[in-house]
């Protein structure tokens, strides 16, 4: 937290147009302390001084007596620094402006005695710099909290409220204030250890919703080592879009240095959407084994068809033990982002590059791929490169063709989770405490699914113009989600790159091969495709794998289904997962896990906020109703005692009391007699009571801490 250091204040003309306050006089009195110190603290602000509660007197009985309110640049400072070099700033200069205060009879306070003496200079225009007349309200730290959560930065948030307030001298406090709030809320708001925080917080969020899974892993020593989370939505959304997921770990980490390792699938739309997250503590065979349990698990033990990581050996080891049925698959991307780093070193390294992803990427045949790599091996004396060979025994799991076998919803990197990764990167830093690292997975989720529901409402609300005038588009249009309609389109429109070459017949088997023309490198390029179809059952394939790896019938298949008059999409080839007419079951859950950590008075606050504004939206049309509204402001009893005056309110809800005891019928109540032992006790109490009053009646002076008399009050 930034410390609140010694400002210094000079002289200036005091302000035309404040508030008057009253001076303080002997025998002003109040209804209680906080009364007087409240007054007090205006008058400190109207000239320009600093105040503070000084000392207090109790009475024999512990009651409070008296009160001392002083300037708040009364004393001498002692730097409690330890180098005497550099010694902490102080506003204490030995000021004597004091007032002085005590109880009277009928329970009111009375100023006593007054110092109004000042040996310092005054400035009005800069009091609000002061600690003491520094305070932020309830509406304010509500809005500073809300913009904390949503990832908004302090200064920018600050400058927000300065903007609406007019300037920074109409607000009343500093930027440091709102930073310290902030950074005590974030501290404090669950707990006082961090981990502690966190299993808080999980326990609040299980209460929301008794779906709430979660996991914390200790060592021996009872230290937080590895955490895992997911919510009610994601748990329900895996069993639409569990099959194929993405995993990564190599992107963010958090004050605490542990990874951030979000599990990540695609949903309806082909967004990313969150299926549980994870903090660990290291990258080891352990760590990945207790995350991958914890969430079978949380998944009801129902692993994934297919999971995409990057290359690390301790992931792939965990998910051999953990998913020995799961297809495991290399993000493409980072093997091919290595390739530079990894043939710099040879001289005809452009060359070799452009051979080896012409051969990764173009390969529609095992042979061919393992024919063109043996040749580009041999062709570049590559074959000391135990990397490249590393890679070869490994082609199952990264190269295109040994993958698209089976359906990934059209991944062939981690993009998803890293994607995930950069929102969540908007919201925390390197400074991040794990309390507020989970937090964020709030707002992750609330964006995700915001935009997921705004996706489902053009898909069913919004449709387009056919570009053709073939009946399997307007077919798609209906069933799939507007983002899957588009890439059927552009597979539709893709046709026409396509060419009939030849064909074969056995029966009612066809196998065709298609051309295709397109552009690479600016280049003209034609490559060859095999079709195969039953027109029996109208079962189609196409050696590019294309509906397999993503679940879309490629222009390949269109070609061949139109050259038959086949002009519709069999059903087989519309996946239920695209489908916009599908009722999920995700959907139906909401995400509401911020109330119940808010206090009673920020409650209070947005619940008087909202009914404000909807006031504000009725009276802002017209000068005659914003006069109605300002008037009644004026008019309520806002500013009086509210507890007595509630009922004043136009249309205030009136408050339920607690019944009175109803008086039952039959004989009155009994009354017991006293033992001697209670007559006597009460006895005592009694005239204890009437020696206070009698002292009370005889007027005497008393001494303060300093030794200066004060006159006490009788009446």
């Amino acid at each position: 937290m930034e410390k609140n250091d010694g400002e210094a204040v000079s002289e200036e003309p005091e302000l035309e147009n404040r508030e008057n306050v009253e001076e303080p006089r002997v025998g002003m009195t109040f209804n209680n302390i906080d009364d007087i110190v409240v007054y007090y603290r205006e008058y400190g602000k109207q000239l320009g001084f600093p105040v503070r509660k000084r000392t207090s007197q109790k009475g024999d009985e512990g009651e409070l007596k008296y009160v001392t309110i002083s300037c708040g640049r009364e004393g001498k400072y002692k730097s409690k620094s330890s180098n005497v070099l550099k010694p902490h700033p102080s506003i204490k200069i030995g000021c004597k402006a004091r007032v002085r205060a005590g109880i009277i009879l009928d329970g009111r306070w009375q100023i006593n005695s007054i110092n109004l003496d000042h040996n310092h200079d005054m400035s009005p225009t800069k009091a609000r710099y002061f600690r003491c007349h520094r305070t932020i309200s309830s509406y304010m730290k509500r809005r500073i909290e809300l913009n904390d959560r949503a990832g908004i930065r302090l200064n920018k948030s600050y400058n927000s409220l300065v903007v609406e307030a007019g300037g920074h001298e109409n607000i009343s406090f500093l930027e440091k204030d709102c930073r310290n709030y902030i950074e005590n809320v974030r501290r404090l708001r669950l707990g006082e250890g961090d981990a502690t925080a966190i299993q808080t917080y999980f326990l609040n969020m299980q209460a929301q919703n008794s779906n709430f899974f979660y996991a914390i892993d200790l060592d021996q020593d009872g230290r937080l080592r590895n955490v895992f989370w997911a919510d009610a939505r994601s748990r329900a959304a895996y069993k639409e879009f569990g099959d194929v997921v993405t995993f990564d770990t190599t992107y963010l980490t958090n004050k605490y240095d542990m990874p951030f390792a979000p599990f990540v699938g695609v949903n309806h739309h082909g967004q990313s959407i969150l299926l549980g997250c994870g903090l660990i503590s290291s990258e080891d065979t352990d760590a990945f084994i207790w995350l991958f349990k914890s969430w079978l698990t949380c998944m009801h033990e129902h692993a994934p068809r297919g999971i995409i990581t990057d290359q690390d050996k301790a992931m792939k080891n965990a998910i051999e033990i953990i998913f020995p049925n799961t297809r495991h698959r290399w993000c493409l991307w980072h093997i091919m982002n290595k390739f530079p780093s990894k043939l710099n070193r040879y001289k005809q390294y452009e060359a070799i590059m452009y051979a080896l992803q012409s051969i990764v990427y173009g390969s529609l045949e095992k042979v061919e791929f393992e024919e063109g790599w043996d040749e580009i091996i041999e062709k570049y004396e590559l074959q000391d490169n135990e990397w490249l060979a590393g890679l070869y025994n490994e082609r199952q799991r990264w190269v295109p063709y040994f993958v698209k076998d089976s359906f990934w919803a059209g991944m062939s990197t981690t993009q998803r989770s890293e994607s995930m990764n950069a929102f969540f990167d908007d919201h925390v830093n390197s400074k991040t405490t794990l309390k507020q690292f989970v937090e964020q997975y709030e707002n992750a989720l609330k964006v995700k699914v915001e935009k997921e529901k705004q996706e489902d409402f053009k898909s069913s609300s919004i449709g387009f113009d056919c570009g053709t005038h073939y009946n399997m588009e307007k077919q798609a249009q209906e069933v799939y989600t507007i983002s899957k309609y588009k890439e059927f389109h552009e597979e539709l429109i893709g046709k026409m790159y396509c060419d009939y070459v030849s064909h074969k017949v056995n029966g009612a088997n066809f196998e065709y091969q298609i051309s295709e023309d397109f552009m690479m490198e600016g280049k003209k390029k034609r490559l060859y495709f095999k079709v195969w179809l039953n027109e029996d059952d109208n079962e189609v394939q196409c050696n590019c794998r294309m509906f397999e790896f993503r679940g879309i019938l490629c222009r390949h298949t269109i070609y061949v289904f139109l050259r038959h008059n086949i002009d519709l999409i069999p059903e087989k080839y519309i996946m239920r997962r695209w489908r916009k007419d599908v009722k999920r079951c995700h959907t139906r859950i909401e995400i509401n896990y911020e109330s119940y950590s808010l206090a009673p008075e920020a409650q209070r606050c947005h619940k008087m906020q909202k009914a404000f504004d909807e006031i504000k939206e009725l009276a802002n049309d017209s000068d005659n109703k914003c006069m109605i509204v300002m008037t009644w402001m004026d008019n309520s009893p806002i500013g009086r005692n509210i507890e007595n005056d509630v009922s004043s309110i136009p249309n205030a809800s009136q408050c339920i009391l607690t019944p009175l005891a109803a008086r039952k019928k039959g004989r009155p109540p009994f009354k017991r007699r006293k033992s001697q032992l209670e007559q006597a006790v009460r006895k005592k109490q009694d005239s204890k009571k009437k020696k206070q009053e009698s002292n009370k009646k005889i007027k005497s002076c008393g001494n303060n801490t300093n030794g200066e008399k004060e006159l006490n009050v009788c009446n």
